[in-house]
This record gives structure tokens, sequence and C-alpha cells, in this order.
């Protein structure tokens, strides 16, 4: 059988939830799947015709040496989305660097020799002032500020950072996330905060639903992944597209290019989708 990996990490070992979704998918299509960590030294990542990076949800906390396994992978087999695009994505960097061309929250860049600078020209720009890690994930670190002598900033994580203005639709809108597998829209999912939050994720009591694709957000989506394919010469074998509602329209908040949690639980046929890129791209579709 065509051996793929699924990649995670040691305090999720049985994959992302929901996971069983994509594994039974995967063996309906004749192909045997295992959930590794990826920092196991024992997993012969040579021997698989394939890697997904699925649940590895500790990279951002250990970053070098994630990008370093990303990249000695690659070289044996192949590494869905590339090293390469790895990279580029664990820096939430890309959202200045592609809003010339992409509909994004407007984005800024902070680190430590220019933090009071940059936030008061940020606060001056947009009032209340969202600051996160570059690298960051499920929410880590996000502090709302509306002043320069603000007591949350004591509670920086370290840096550097991006500051973005605070998009109140989060709070009534939400947010939504799109799919998008081979260039294609295929799913998305719709997110609400609990009160007094704007971090979606559900660790910070978020809820997710499963939702009819939406014309507008499919199409920011498809072409904020096109872009990123052009402009990085990747093959984006899929992608999850986070947006918000700015200034009446869809825009990217982030753009997730390596491990991007299905919502196998919200939405299981994501699991079908998902298993369909993975047989595609081992040509047994």
């Amino acid at each position: 059988m065509t051996s793929v990996l699924l990649a995670t990490f040691d305090l999720m070992p049985d994959g992302e939830p929901g996971a069983a979704a994509l594994t039974a998918a995967l063996d309906a299509r004749g192909i045997d799947s295992r959930w590794v960590c990826w920092d196991d030294p024992a997993v012969d990542w040579a021997g698989a015709d394939l890697v997904a990076i699925r649940s590895t949800w500790d990279y951002h906390r250990r970053l070098p040496a994630f990008l370093d396994w990303a990249r000695a992978v690659e070289a044996s087999t192949t590494l869905l989305n590339g090293a390469g695009v790895v990279a580029w994505n664990a820096d939430k960097a890309y959202l200045a660097e592609i809003a010339d061309v992409v509909p994004v929250v407007p984005t800024a860049l902070l680190d430590d020799a220019d933090l009071a600078a940059g936030l008061a020209a940020a606060l001056d720009r947009w009032g209340s002032v969202v600051v996160k890690p570059r690298t960051g994930a499920g929410g880590i670190g996000v502090v709302v500020v509306e002043r320069l002598d603000d007591p949350r900033l004591e509670g920086l994580v370290a840096g550097p950072w991006i500051a973005q203005p605070l998009v109140d639709s989060i709070r009534t809108t939400g947010e939504s996330s799109v799919y998008v597998f081979d260039g294609v829209a295929a799913s998305q999912v719709d997110k609400t905060v609990a009160a007094g939050e704007i971090r979606a994720h559900e660790l910070h009591g978020g809820s997710n639903t499963a939702a009819a694709l939406d014309p507008e957000r499919s199409a920011v989506a498809t072409a904020a992944v096109r872009t990123v394919a052009e402009r990085r010469g990747a093959d984006l074998a899929y992608a999850r597209v986070d947006l918000l509602r700015w200034q009446d329209s869809w825009v990217v908040s982030e753009l997730e290019l390596i491990e991007p949690g299905l919502y196998l639980d919200v939405d299981p046929a994501n699991g079908e989708r998902f298993a369909a890129l993975v047989a595609g791209r081992l040509g047994r579709s």
C-alpha cells in the first residue's frame, strides 16, 4: 500500500480532533496512514511516499528545530507545501509582504529596536491596536492596547511582533476560514468569539460551525493562495485562509499553509477532501 505519514506532536499523538475521519478517508483510497510525532527520531520519513504536516502545534515554540526537520523530510520524500513555504509562512510578516496585491488586515512590523515608536505610530493610525508575535499559534501572546503606557504591554511575549487595528467585526460578524485544496475553495467554517474576547480559537472560548461556501469569501481566499503560489514559485496543495470583515470587505487575517486544523470534528467531510488531494498527489485519484 502507498504510505502517508501525518505529522503531529507529542501532546497530541493520535492527531487533531476528529482525526479518524481523515485516516478512514485515506484507508478507503488504499492509502496506509499513520500519525507520528514530527520530532520522533525513530520515524523513517524517507520510507513514506508522502508526508503531510497536520497537528504540529508546538512548532512556534521550537521553530529552528521544526524548520530543520521540514528541510530534512523534504530532502528524503514528498512534503506537502514544502519546507520553503513552511519557513515563509511561520513569520506573520508575510501579511505585509502580500498586502500590495492581496486584501489583508493592515499590518505593521515591530521589533525591540523600534517597539515604542512603532506602537505609537500604530496607535495614532488605528486607535485600538492588536499586537501579536510574528511566530505564534492559537492566539497565544495576543495583546490589545489603546495607549503606549497600557499595562497590558507588560505581558508581551518575546518579539518580533506585528501590529494591526482591532477589527471590531470579530465580535459581531465573526471570522471565517475557507479551505483551499489544490487551488479550489472547498469548504468554509465560521467562527464566533466568546464575550469579551477577540480570539476565535476554541482555546479562548470560540465556537466553530460548518457553513456553506460564500462566493465573496471564496474568491478572496483562492486569489490569496494563487498569489502566494505564483510569488513563491510554490506548489500549494492545501491552505486555510482566515478572513475578517474590514471596511465593508472580506480581507485575509491569516494564511495558514503549515498545519491548519481541518476542524474534522465540525466538518468531517474535510477529511474526504484532504484525502482526495493526497490521493491526487500520489497518482491514485
